[in-house]
């Protein structure tokens, strides 16, 4: 772990603490001093990630003011020849696996299936979990500590692809073998796609980090 993903890390321990404080607060005292704590995690985060605090305020009252790591999810869509579908961000131009927050009123494999959906226009459903990863393990790129739910899914429609609602999120969809997987692959997902294809092979055992 290098100097700013230390730094990244202390900032988003110190969001936590804010957040949990400001939604449990009982005086105007300690409400005052809990967002004091939100403030200095804000200019700590925004230090970590070389990026001007004003980027960051916008977050406050929804991202910085949630408690306790967040939850995501990816779908390991992976069809009966082996290929597993991959999207190019339209945000760091890399490959990975479609995927993003969970959202209220859902399970993780019900998010990691409509995340497929929104991105690729493809449907499918859970097989299988992969496993939970650690994002500060992973070699995740992300500022804020993440538990990431992977699930193996199988596509319907032999993996023809709809449309996508969330198609601005993305710049391609292609499907690929797992030894013909592009260089330019996420660092966060290239240490999940194995085990996805560990999973599909038949080892049922889901990872979790210890």
């Amino acid at each position: 772990m290098n100097i700013a993903q230390q730094l990244a890390l202390w900032a988003d321990k110190l969001r936590d603490i804010s957040a949990m404080g400001l939604a449990f607060v009982r005086s105007s005292y300690d409400q005052e001093h809990y967002r004091a704590v939100q403030d200095v995690a804000m200019a700590m985060m925004a230090a970590a990630v070389d990026e001007p605090l004003a980027n960051l305020e916008p977050l406050r009252a929804t991202v910085l003011s949630c408690p306790t790591p967040f939850s995501v999810g990816d779908a390991a869509v992976i069809d009966d020849e082996g290929r597993i579908l991959l999207i190019r961000r339209a945000d760091n131009q890399m490959w990975a696996m479609p995927g993003g927050a969970l959202e209220v009123g859902e399970t993780p494999a019900q998010g990691v299936v409509r995340e497929a959906l929104e991105e690729t226009g493809v449907q499918s459903e859970p097989v299988a979990l992969v496993g939970v990863f650690d994002s500060r393990l992973c070699g995740s790129l992300t500022r804020h500590h993440l538990y990431m739910f992977v699930f193996l899914c199988r596509p319907l429609t032999s993996g023809e692809r709809g449309t996508a609602s969330h198609a601005h999120e993305v710049v391609d969809v292609q499907w690929f073998a797992q030894d013909a997987l592009p260089e330019d692959v996420d660092p966060g997902h290239a240490s999940r796609i194995p085990e996805a294809f560990r999973v599909w092979r038949g080892d049922l055992r889901p990872f979790f980090d210890r």
